[in-house]
């Protein structure tokens, strides 16, 4: 790593409320240096609770209070039956730093647009292939541990494995998420993306620099990725900006007008963490499918009477 210079970051209106002196670092190839393992898990929604719109941060007082709701009734969840024990769970303890009420941050009532006509449509196709399938064949990639669900791209917190660890070659970036061992590849060298024709479920992306930001745009995507309704015409555009030793700015505005009444905008800092990123076991060993398989032969073998679905 090269020490640069002491530089006044900017930040996009979407953190105008963390103005941050930085130093800043080149990689020996003199890139950004953004490279480490960043933890994103957070208390702040995704959505501004509609029972706190307009209000766009909440002071100390009501994050500290907000923070003290929300582990009191995590508490209460851990004493009901689940299928997840409370040692895997890792929501998070802490809003964002800059105590935000939503991680949207445009548009300004802090909530994901409008889905349009063909988003509704295609959202109550998918909700009937939901329920009981009909095969083995029909159950999903992420109970199959292929794909993770909170990867992305986009990446946003979820109930575990919120980390990810950045890593950078000349020309290329390396994105390794925790969840289900997701590794992106984002080439820096101006080639074009993939024909349109070639559609992946996590999209194809490519990179450059603005500045001292790292701009990621992904499209290609597949008509079976959906993010919050979105279809196979989204285009996703990432920025990652290092503010500090500790900080690195994930931003992302989701634009598919199909989908969506208007693009819109997430601003969510993570947080450095010395590691190290242990490997993704899913089901312990990826014994999910073979578990549901044989508990349902189970029941059939105690017959008709005691099977509960």
């Amino acid at each position: 790593v090269i020490p640069l210079f002491v530089l006044v970051i900017p930040l996009a209106a979407s953190a105008q409320s963390l103005p941050i002196e930085s130093s800043i670092a080149q990689t020996p190839f003199g890139d950004p240096d953004l490279q480490g393992i960043w933890d994103y898990r957070t208390m702040t929604p995704l959505e501004r609770p509609r029972d706190l719109a307009g209000k766009n941060v909440f002071t100390p007082e009501e994050a500290a209070a907000y923070e003290r709701a929300e582990l009191d009734e995590r508490a209460d969840y851990d004493a009901r039956p689940t299928v997840h024990a409370k040692f895997w769970l890792d929501y998070g303890t802490k809003l964002t730093t800059d105590r935000r009420t939503s991680l949207v941050v445009s548009p300004t009532d802090g909530r994901v647009p409008g889905r349009t006509a063909v988003a509704q449509a295609r959202a109550r196709a998918r909700a009937e292939k939901r329920g009981r399938t009909h095969s083995i064949q029909d159950r999903s990639i992420t109970e199959r541990c292929v794909l993770g669900f909170n990867a992305g791209p986009p990446m946003n917190p979820g109930a575990y494995n919120n980390n990810v660890m950045l890593l950078q070659i000349p020309g290329m970036v390396v994105l390794h998420n925790e969840m289900v061992h997701e590794v992106r590849f984002v080439p820096l060298d101006g080639r074009d993306h993939l024909p349109n024709g070639v559609r992946q479920l996590r999209g194809d992306s490519r990179g450059h620099w603005d500045g001292q930001t790292l701009v990621v745009e992904t499209t290609n995507y597949t008509d079976r990725t959906n993010y919050m309704g979105s279809g196979d015409k989204m285009r996703l555009i990432e920025r990652f900006t290092r503010v500090d030793d500790a900080t690195l700015l994930y931003e992302y505005t989701v634009d598919d007008s199909e989908s969506f009444e208007q693009p819109w905008t997430v601003a969510l800092p993570m947080t450095s963490t010395d590691g190290p990123m242990f490997e993704f076991a899913c089901h312990e060993g990826n014994y999910g499918l073979t578990n549901i398989l044989s508990a349902a032969r189970a029941e059939e073998r105690q017959g008709p009477s005691n099977t509960s679905r």
